[in-house]
């Protein structure tokens, strides 16, 4: 059976390792790593295959960045060959970037069985296109594979037949457990000079935060009075460096001296930084799920949240862009008010285990 596993962007990278490790030594599989390139770094992509333990995509597509439209055209132009010369069987996509849509609709038009990873996730929030993207492919694919029951009540709110659906756990969780340890030899903290320090970290990349001047300016008002009490370590997306010069933002960021803008990090380096943090503040989707596992307190910068587990499960609080929201919650996490959160079910470093068992039975 021929099974192309696409990955697309960074956090893709986490969540097929396990898919890819699963597959390993199966007889009578062959699977095929598909890079589109979509985002893509030499460094920092050599770095996260290579620390994560997963072999050199067979094949790069090299897309690019460019509007959503093209590069979702893109994709699908340079995926199709692909699909047409391997004669695959099995298509697998995971998450909800614009690679996830676009090799999913070769693969339904083709007739190629379509396999989704972390499906049913909503926000309910059609601003956003990673929400777009999550609706159009489950409404297409052929195995759905979801993290939390919310998701499963999600799918099935749209109709899609519970024959399709499987609650698996979350394959994010499988790659951050398998690397906990290995992770603890990290010398992130002593190179940044943190050791017995508390401080928190943030990340920032989404549009509506980083390409919007007002959002932007609450969320560093908040920023001005927590690193006054503790540093902020930022590892700055490329976006949001384009978004802090765009916007004339670099000589107030610069006027925080504890606010530390740094590069890129390395998966092992980043969660080595995590899990040692008094707080995470976020607008990622993964990071609310890392957060959970690590039990360390997030405050998720928008409105809302795919995720919502993270929330009733008392690990990540959903505080928008408001400047005092983020600053009253920030200090309940400081003074401990807050409740010991709980792993959610299924979220046990099994889940691609799951998966893998699901497709052969069904295949």
């Amino acid at each position: 059976m021929k099974i192309i596993n696409v990955v697309g962007a960074r956090p893709n990278f986490m969540k097929i390792a396990p898919i890819i490790e699963a597959f390993k030594d199966l007889a009578g599989i062959e699977p095929l790593l598909v890079h589109t390139g979509q985002h893509y770094n030499e460094g920092m992509s050599d770095l996260f295959f290579h620390q994560l333990g997963v072999p050199e995509p067979g094949i790069n597509l090299g897309v690019g960045s460019s509007t959503h439209a093209v590069q979702t055209a893109e994709i699908m132009k340079r995926f199709e060959p692909v699909v047409l010369e391997h004669r695959s069987d099995v298509v697998i996509v995971v998450g909800d970037v614009n690679s996830t849509i676009a090799c999913g609709l070769v693969a339904v038009k083709l007739g190629v069985r379509l396999v989704h990873i972390e499906a049913g996730l909503r926000s309910f929030d059609r601003s956003m296109p990673e929400e777009i993207n999550r609706i159009l492919t489950d409404s297409i694919s052929d195995f759905l594979f979801c993290t939390e029951q919310i998701a499963v009540d999600n799918l099935l709110c749209e109709g899609i037949p519970e024959e399709k659906i499987f609650l698996v756990g979350n394959v994010m969780i499988d790659t951050l457990l398998k690397n906990k340890a290995k992770a603890e030899n990290s010398d992130v903290l002593n190179t940044l000079e943190l050791n017995d320090v508390d401080f928190a970290v943030m990340t920032l990349h989404r549009p509506s935060n980083v390409d919007n001047y007002d959002s932007f300016c609450r969320i560093l008002g908040a920023l001005e009075v927590i690193q006054n009490d503790m540093p902020i370590i930022f590892p700055v997306h490329p976006r949001t460096v384009k978004s802090l010069c765009s916007l004339s933002l670099t000589e107030r960021t610069g006027n925080l001296p504890n606010l530390r803008l740094i590069g890129p990090l390395g998966y092992l380096d980043f969660l080595k930084l995590m899990s040692s943090a008094k707080l995470v503040l976020t607008d990622s989707g993964g990071i609310q799920e890392e957060t959970t596992v690590l039990k360390i307190p997030c405050l998720t910068l928008r409105e809302n949240t795919e995720r919502p587990i993270t929330v009733e499960i008392g690990s990540n609080r959903v505080v928008g862009t408001d400047t005092d929201k983020i600053i009253e919650a920030y200090r309940q996490v400081v003074a401990g008010q807050v409740g010991e959160p709980q792993t959610p079910v299924l979220w046990d470093g099994l889940a691609a285990e799951r998966i893998v068992k699901i497709l052969l039975e069904k295949l």
